[in-house]
């Protein structure tokens, strides 16, 4: 693994000073929770770990890069794992950690679901199929189609996480990066739908828009 690239912090100390406080992947995401949900008003953002902490706010790929960039500080992997959906839903972004041979995911998300997961899996895939029965439509539809390798950031070297300019390229590289079906072929026919209480659970949100 390469090393943290700490001198692309030389003229961020603030917030390398945040990142070197997130020690835990428990600590990581009480952080992000804390964060305001960033609902891309102006327009799709894909801001990299210092110009989120500089917006004061994030969406889930933007917390799994932040996340990515502290683990890697600690000394883990930086690494994500996509959630591939069908339309209308949209993908989800996870950050992967591993502690004790098993893994965790830390999550940014607004809804009670799709959230923190602990190191109690044994692969990703395993990992991944915990979110599957919550990744549903307020129809009640199932969603969730496939999962990504994990996604190493630091094939990228250490721009990404103070770069001025969004990240759209690696988020580009991520959704076209090696996935895994999880589904055979004509199966989606015979998923049964999320209950009526799993919908209205499903809509609770953490932060609300500003009106």
């Amino acid at each position: 693994m390469r090393p943290f690239p700490v001198a692309e912090f030389k003229t961020f100390p603030k917030e390398l000073a945040v990142l070197r406080k997130l020690r835990t992947p428990a600590a990581i995401q009480d952080f992000l929770n804390r964060m305001p949900f960033n609902f891309e008003e102006g327009g799709e953002t894909y801001r990299s770990p210092v110009a989120m902490l500089k917006a004061k706010k994030a969406h889930c790929m933007e917390g799994a890069m932040l996340a990515a960039a502290a683990l890697w500080l600690h000394g883990q992997p930086p690494l994500l794992l996509d959630l591939k959906t069908v339309d209308p839903d949209v993908d989800h972004v996870v950050t992967l950690f591993k502690e004790g041979g098993r893994w965790g995911a830390i999550s940014k998300t607004n809804h009670a679901v799709l959230r923190y997961r602990d190191p109690v899996y044994r692969d990703p895939r395993e990992l991944a199929m915990s979110y599957f029965n919550e990744y549903f439509l307020d129809s009640g539809v199932k969603t969730m189609r496939s999962y990504s390798a994990p996604f190493d950031l630091s094939k990228y070297g250490g721009a990404w996480i103070t770069a001025p300019v969004d990240l759209a390229d690696i988020a580009a590289d991520l959704d076209s990066s090696k996935h895994f079906r999880i589904l055979k072929k004509g199966a989606e026919r015979t998923l049964r739908r999320a209950e009526p209480i799993e919908i209205e659970a499903g809509k609770i949100v953490e932060w609300g828009r500003k009106k």
